[in-house]
Protein backbone atom coordinates (compact mmCIF):
# COMPACT_ATOMS: atom_id res chain seq x y z
CA UNK A 1 0.00 0.00 0.00
CA UNK A 2 1.60 3.22 -1.63
CA UNK A 3 0.53 5.72 1.57
CA UNK A 4 1.86 2.71 4.23
CA UNK A 5 5.74 2.35 2.71
CA UNK A 6 6.45 5.98 3.47
CA UNK A 7 10.07 6.42 5.34
CA UNK A 8 10.00 9.46 8.07
CA UNK A 9 13.41 10.30 9.30
CA UNK A 10 13.09 12.30 12.72
CA UNK A 11 16.44 12.01 14.23
CA UNK A 12 19.00 14.77 13.41
CA UNK A 13 22.51 13.89 11.84
CA UNK A 14 21.06 10.62 10.61
CA UNK A 15 22.87 9.45 7.26
CA UNK A 16 20.89 7.37 4.60
CA UNK A 17 22.81 5.12 2.72
CA UNK A 18 22.42 2.62 -0.18
CA UNK A 19 23.30 -0.80 0.43
CA UNK A 20 22.28 -3.09 -2.48
CA UNK A 21 18.37 -2.77 -2.52
CA UNK A 22 18.02 -2.07 1.02
CA UNK A 23 18.31 1.81 2.98
CA UNK A 24 20.20 1.91 5.75
CA UNK A 25 19.89 4.76 8.50
CA UNK A 26 23.29 5.29 10.28
CA UNK A 27 23.80 7.62 13.08
CA UNK A 28 26.89 8.16 14.26
CA UNK A 29 28.34 6.08 12.87
CA UNK A 30 25.86 2.79 13.89
CA UNK A 31 23.38 1.54 11.73
CA UNK A 32 19.65 2.19 12.91
CA UNK A 33 17.55 0.58 10.56
CA UNK A 34 17.53 -0.93 7.04
CA UNK A 35 14.61 -1.27 4.78
CA UNK A 36 14.41 -2.96 1.71
CA UNK A 37 14.28 -0.25 -0.85
CA UNK A 38 10.80 -2.29 -3.01
CA UNK A 39 8.98 -1.33 0.41
CA UNK A 40 9.25 2.29 0.13
CA UNK A 41 6.66 4.46 -2.02
CA UNK A 42 8.46 8.12 -0.49
CA UNK A 43 11.42 8.97 1.72
CA UNK A 44 10.58 12.11 4.30
CA UNK A 45 13.37 13.53 6.35
CA UNK A 46 12.92 16.00 8.51
CA UNK A 47 15.74 18.78 9.70
CA UNK A 48 19.51 18.00 9.06
CA UNK A 49 19.27 14.38 7.48
CA UNK A 50 22.48 13.59 5.27
CA UNK A 51 21.54 11.32 1.74
CA UNK A 52 24.35 9.57 0.06
CA UNK A 53 24.04 10.53 -3.71
CA UNK A 54 23.89 7.31 -4.72
CA UNK A 55 20.74 6.78 -2.25
CA UNK A 56 19.15 9.50 -4.54
CA UNK A 57 20.14 8.57 -7.73
CA UNK A 58 18.29 5.10 -6.94
CA UNK A 59 15.23 6.80 -5.57
CA UNK A 60 14.95 8.90 -8.68
CA UNK A 61 15.41 6.33 -10.99
CA UNK A 62 12.46 3.97 -9.21
CA UNK A 63 9.96 7.02 -9.19
CA UNK A 64 10.11 7.30 -5.22
CA UNK A 65 9.91 10.64 -3.69
CA UNK A 66 12.57 11.61 -1.46
CA UNK A 67 10.89 15.28 0.55
CA UNK A 68 13.11 17.22 2.54
CA UNK A 69 11.37 19.21 5.35
CA UNK A 70 12.39 21.68 8.12
CA UNK A 71 12.72 21.23 11.38
CA UNK A 72 9.20 22.38 11.94
CA UNK A 73 7.79 19.70 9.22
CA UNK A 74 7.69 22.85 6.60
CA UNK A 75 8.18 21.62 3.06
CA UNK A 76 11.59 22.55 1.35
CA UNK A 77 11.88 20.16 -1.35
CA UNK A 78 10.87 17.20 -3.38
CA UNK A 79 13.13 15.35 -5.56
CA UNK A 80 11.43 12.64 -8.04
CA UNK A 81 12.01 11.21 -11.47
CA UNK A 82 10.47 12.65 -14.64
CA UNK A 83 6.70 13.61 -14.45
CA UNK A 84 5.01 10.69 -15.56
CA UNK A 85 1.30 12.21 -15.29
CA UNK A 86 -1.55 11.82 -17.94
CA UNK A 87 -0.92 14.90 -20.12
CA UNK A 88 -4.49 14.58 -21.70
CA UNK A 89 -5.81 15.16 -17.78
CA UNK A 90 -4.03 17.69 -17.27
CA UNK A 91 -5.03 19.78 -20.45
CA UNK A 92 -8.41 19.00 -19.21
CA UNK A 93 -7.44 20.13 -15.52
CA UNK A 94 -6.16 22.96 -17.04
CA UNK A 95 -9.49 23.84 -19.11
CA UNK A 96 -11.63 23.31 -15.84
CA UNK A 97 -9.92 25.81 -13.70
CA UNK A 98 -10.91 28.71 -16.50
CA UNK A 99 -15.05 27.52 -15.98
CA UNK A 100 -16.38 29.52 -13.07
CA UNK A 101 -19.14 27.11 -12.62
CA UNK A 102 -17.01 24.16 -12.72
CA UNK A 103 -14.17 25.44 -9.76
CA UNK A 104 -17.25 26.58 -7.40
CA UNK A 105 -18.96 23.10 -7.35
CA UNK A 106 -16.02 21.43 -6.42
CA UNK A 107 -14.85 24.13 -4.29
CA UNK A 108 -18.29 23.09 -2.33
CA UNK A 109 -17.89 19.70 -2.32
CA UNK A 110 -14.33 20.18 -0.61
CA UNK A 111 -15.84 22.55 2.15
CA UNK A 112 -18.76 20.77 2.47
CA UNK A 113 -16.43 17.61 3.24
CA UNK A 114 -14.59 19.66 5.92
CA UNK A 115 -17.61 20.99 7.83
CA UNK A 116 -19.68 17.72 7.66
CA UNK A 117 -16.02 16.10 9.27
CA UNK A 118 -15.51 18.92 11.49
CA UNK A 119 -19.17 18.67 12.91
CA UNK A 120 -18.31 14.87 13.54
CA UNK A 121 -15.42 16.29 15.68
CA UNK A 122 -17.41 18.07 17.79
CA UNK A 123 -20.15 15.86 18.09
CA UNK A 124 -18.17 12.80 19.43
CA UNK A 125 -16.69 15.52 22.05
CA UNK A 126 -20.00 16.44 23.35
CA UNK A 127 -21.20 12.94 23.37
CA UNK A 128 -17.80 12.11 25.13
CA UNK A 129 -17.33 15.34 27.41
CA UNK A 130 -18.76 14.84 31.25
CA UNK A 131 -19.47 18.85 31.56
CA UNK A 132 -22.58 20.15 31.05
CA UNK A 133 -21.69 23.80 30.09
CA UNK A 134 -19.11 22.03 27.66
CA UNK A 135 -21.71 19.88 25.88
CA UNK A 136 -24.03 22.70 25.06
CA UNK A 137 -21.30 24.98 23.35
CA UNK A 138 -19.65 21.91 21.57
CA UNK A 139 -23.61 20.56 20.54
CA UNK A 140 -23.90 24.86 19.63
CA UNK A 141 -21.28 24.55 17.18
CA UNK A 142 -21.74 21.72 15.48
CA UNK A 143 -25.69 23.50 14.64
CA UNK A 144 -23.89 26.85 13.46
CA UNK A 145 -21.77 24.16 10.99
CA UNK A 146 -24.79 22.51 9.55
CA UNK A 147 -26.34 26.33 8.93
CA UNK A 148 -23.31 26.97 7.09
CA UNK A 149 -23.33 24.01 5.50
CA UNK A 150 -26.96 25.54 3.79
CA UNK A 151 -25.29 28.53 3.13
CA UNK A 152 -22.59 26.93 1.36
CA UNK A 153 -24.92 25.42 -1.05
CA UNK A 154 -26.41 28.72 -2.31
CA UNK A 155 -23.24 30.43 -2.54
CA UNK A 156 -23.01 31.96 -5.71
CA UNK A 157 -19.09 32.34 -6.18
CA UNK A 158 -15.63 31.47 -5.17
CA UNK A 159 -15.30 34.56 -3.41
CA UNK A 160 -18.25 33.29 -0.91
CA UNK A 161 -17.51 30.06 -0.23
CA UNK A 162 -14.30 31.08 1.27
CA UNK A 163 -15.96 33.43 3.38
CA UNK A 164 -18.32 30.94 4.70
CA UNK A 165 -15.46 28.59 5.73
CA UNK A 166 -13.23 31.12 7.10
CA UNK A 167 -16.41 31.59 9.15
CA UNK A 168 -17.37 28.20 10.28
CA UNK A 169 -13.45 27.96 10.90
CA UNK A 170 -13.27 30.54 12.87
CA UNK A 171 -16.04 29.09 15.35
CA UNK A 172 -14.60 25.91 14.71
CA UNK A 173 -11.48 26.55 16.53
CA UNK A 174 -12.62 28.33 19.06
CA UNK A 175 -14.64 25.52 20.72
CA UNK A 176 -12.45 22.89 19.57
CA UNK A 177 -10.01 23.82 23.25
CA UNK A 178 -13.55 22.40 25.11
CA UNK A 179 -12.61 18.86 23.45
CA UNK A 180 -9.32 19.09 25.63
CA UNK A 181 -9.16 17.25 29.25
CA UNK A 182 -9.79 20.10 31.54
CA UNK A 183 -6.40 19.99 33.55
CA UNK A 184 -4.91 20.07 29.89
CA UNK A 185 -6.36 23.14 28.81
CA UNK A 186 -4.17 25.55 30.18
CA UNK A 187 -1.23 24.49 28.50
CA UNK A 188 -3.37 23.95 25.11
CA UNK A 189 -4.82 27.03 24.66
CA UNK A 190 -5.68 27.76 20.75
CA UNK A 191 -6.17 31.74 20.04
CA UNK A 192 -7.40 31.09 16.59
CA UNK A 193 -5.10 29.63 14.23
CA UNK A 194 -1.28 30.76 13.83
CA UNK A 195 0.75 29.88 12.15
CA UNK A 196 4.50 30.56 10.09
CA UNK A 197 5.45 30.50 13.22
CA UNK A 198 2.69 29.21 15.50
CA UNK A 199 2.44 30.72 18.75
CA UNK A 200 0.82 28.32 20.96
CA UNK A 201 1.05 24.61 21.81
CA UNK A 202 -1.81 23.41 20.08
CA UNK A 203 -1.08 25.38 16.84
CA UNK A 204 2.35 24.14 17.00
CA UNK A 205 0.76 20.29 16.86
CA UNK A 206 -1.79 21.25 14.48
CA UNK A 207 0.77 23.05 12.07
CA UNK A 208 3.05 20.19 12.06
CA UNK A 209 0.62 17.65 11.41
CA UNK A 210 -0.73 19.60 8.96
CA UNK A 211 2.26 19.46 6.81
CA UNK A 212 2.35 16.02 6.87
CA UNK A 213 -1.10 15.74 5.65
CA UNK A 214 -0.30 18.11 3.09
CA UNK A 215 2.29 15.99 1.98
CA UNK A 216 0.53 12.95 1.31
CA UNK A 217 -2.20 14.78 -0.45
CA UNK A 218 0.36 15.89 -2.83
CA UNK A 219 1.67 12.65 -3.51
CA UNK A 220 -1.66 11.57 -4.39
CA UNK A 221 -2.73 14.31 -6.49
CA UNK A 222 0.48 13.42 -8.79
CA UNK A 223 -0.36 9.83 -8.28
CA UNK A 224 -3.18 10.31 -10.60
CA UNK A 225 -1.44 12.49 -13.03
CA UNK A 226 -3.27 16.13 -11.69
CA UNK A 227 -1.38 18.97 -11.51
CA UNK A 228 -0.77 19.77 -7.78
CA UNK A 229 -0.03 23.48 -8.07
CA UNK A 230 -3.40 24.09 -10.38
CA UNK A 231 -6.70 24.16 -7.85
CA UNK A 232 -10.33 25.17 -7.83
CA UNK A 233 -10.57 26.28 -4.38
CA UNK A 234 -7.23 27.85 -3.36
CA UNK A 235 -6.10 31.02 -5.33
CA UNK A 236 -2.65 29.92 -7.60
CA UNK A 237 0.26 30.92 -6.54
CA UNK A 238 4.03 30.22 -7.15
CA UNK A 239 5.24 27.32 -5.04
CA UNK A 240 1.64 26.60 -3.67
CA UNK A 241 0.24 23.03 -4.36
CA UNK A 242 -3.08 24.92 -4.75
CA UNK A 243 -5.02 20.96 -5.65
CA UNK A 244 -3.31 19.37 -2.93
CA UNK A 245 -4.24 22.26 -0.32
CA UNK A 246 -8.20 21.34 -2.01
CA UNK A 247 -8.12 17.63 -1.56
CA UNK A 248 -6.46 18.26 2.53
CA UNK A 249 -9.43 20.05 3.54
CA UNK A 250 -11.66 17.26 4.00
CA UNK A 251 -9.00 15.35 5.68
CA UNK A 252 -7.86 18.25 8.16
CA UNK A 253 -10.45 16.93 11.17
CA UNK A 254 -9.98 13.16 10.35
CA UNK A 255 -6.46 12.95 10.23
CA UNK A 256 -4.80 15.87 12.03
CA UNK A 257 -7.49 17.72 14.83
CA UNK A 258 -8.68 14.48 16.28
CA UNK A 259 -5.44 12.88 15.75
CA UNK A 260 -4.19 16.29 17.96
CA UNK A 261 -6.71 15.76 20.54
CA UNK A 262 -6.36 12.25 21.07
CA UNK A 263 -2.66 12.73 21.56
CA UNK A 264 -3.11 15.19 24.61
CA UNK A 265 -6.37 13.33 26.05
CA UNK A 266 -4.08 10.07 26.36
CA UNK A 267 -1.31 12.00 27.61
CA UNK A 268 0.92 11.31 24.75
CA UNK A 269 1.72 14.74 24.84
CA UNK A 270 2.06 17.22 27.59
CA UNK A 271 3.17 21.16 28.21
CA UNK A 272 7.06 19.72 27.99
CA UNK A 273 7.00 18.34 25.00
CA UNK A 274 6.92 21.18 23.34
CA UNK A 275 9.88 25.20 23.12
CA UNK A 276 8.79 28.00 23.57
CA UNK A 277 11.30 30.35 21.75
CA UNK A 278 12.37 34.09 22.10
CA UNK A 279 9.53 35.85 20.17
CA UNK A 280 6.84 33.78 20.96
CA UNK A 281 7.52 30.67 18.39
CA UNK A 282 6.66 27.14 19.71
CA UNK A 283 7.28 24.39 18.15
CA UNK A 284 7.75 20.17 19.40
CA UNK A 285 10.70 18.67 21.12
CA UNK A 286 12.55 16.29 18.47
CA UNK A 287 11.15 13.04 20.90
CA UNK A 288 7.66 14.47 21.05
CA UNK A 289 7.92 15.07 17.11
CA UNK A 290 8.79 11.16 16.42
CA UNK A 291 5.94 9.76 18.65
CA UNK A 292 3.40 12.12 16.51
CA UNK A 293 4.61 10.91 13.81
CA UNK A 294 4.30 7.61 14.59
CA UNK A 295 0.88 8.57 15.94
CA UNK A 296 -0.01 10.18 12.47
CA UNK A 297 1.49 6.36 10.79
CA UNK A 298 -0.70 4.63 13.13
CA UNK A 299 -3.63 6.81 12.23
CA UNK A 300 -3.48 6.19 8.55
CA UNK A 301 -3.66 2.44 9.35
CA UNK A 302 -7.00 2.67 10.64
CA UNK A 303 -10.06 1.46 8.50
CA UNK A 304 -13.00 3.42 7.99
CA UNK A 305 -16.11 2.92 5.71
CA UNK A 306 -15.66 4.80 2.02
CA UNK A 307 -18.91 6.19 1.39
CA UNK A 308 -19.14 5.72 -2.11
CA UNK A 309 -17.22 2.93 -2.82
CA UNK A 310 -19.11 1.01 0.21
CA UNK A 311 -16.04 -0.74 1.53
CA UNK A 312 -13.63 -0.38 4.19
CA UNK A 313 -10.88 1.18 3.54
CA UNK A 314 -7.13 2.23 5.50
CA UNK A 315 -7.50 6.47 6.05
CA UNK A 316 -3.67 6.37 4.79
CA UNK A 317 -5.28 5.19 1.44
CA UNK A 318 -8.48 7.73 1.25
CA UNK A 319 -6.46 10.67 -0.01
CA UNK A 320 -5.58 8.50 -3.36
CA UNK A 321 -9.09 7.84 -3.65
CA UNK A 322 -10.46 10.64 -3.37
CA UNK A 323 -7.63 12.36 -5.66
CA UNK A 324 -9.11 9.79 -8.04
CA UNK A 325 -12.64 10.94 -7.99
CA UNK A 326 -11.18 14.18 -8.51
CA UNK A 327 -9.52 12.61 -11.71
CA UNK A 328 -12.68 11.62 -12.82
CA UNK A 329 -14.55 15.08 -12.22
CA UNK A 330 -11.97 16.55 -14.15
CA UNK A 331 -12.43 14.36 -17.22
CA UNK A 332 -16.24 14.48 -16.72
CA UNK A 333 -16.54 10.92 -16.01
CA UNK A 334 -18.50 12.03 -12.81
CA UNK A 335 -21.27 14.18 -12.23
CA UNK A 336 -19.62 15.59 -9.12
CA UNK A 337 -17.11 15.49 -6.87
CA UNK A 338 -17.77 13.40 -3.61
CA UNK A 339 -15.67 13.99 -0.67
CA UNK A 340 -14.58 11.59 2.16
CA UNK A 341 -17.36 11.94 5.22
CA UNK A 342 -17.07 8.81 6.78
CA UNK A 343 -19.58 7.98 9.46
Amino acid sequence: MQILNTLYVTQPESYLHLDNDTLRIEIEHETRLRVPLHHLSAVICFGHVLVSPILMHRLADEGKSLVLLDSHGRFKARLEGPVSGNVLLRQAQHRRTAATDFCVTVAKACIAGKLKNCRQVLQRGARETGREDDNAALADTADELTRALARLEHAPDLDAVRGIEGDAAKRYFAALPLIVRPDARSAFTLSGRTRRPPLDRMNALLSFLYAMLMNDARSAIESVGLDPQIGFLHAVRPGRAALALDLMEEFRPLLADRLALTLINRRQLDADDFVEHPGGAVTLKDDARKEVVTAYQERKQETLAHPLLQTQLALGLAPFVQARLIARTVRGDAEGYLPFTPR
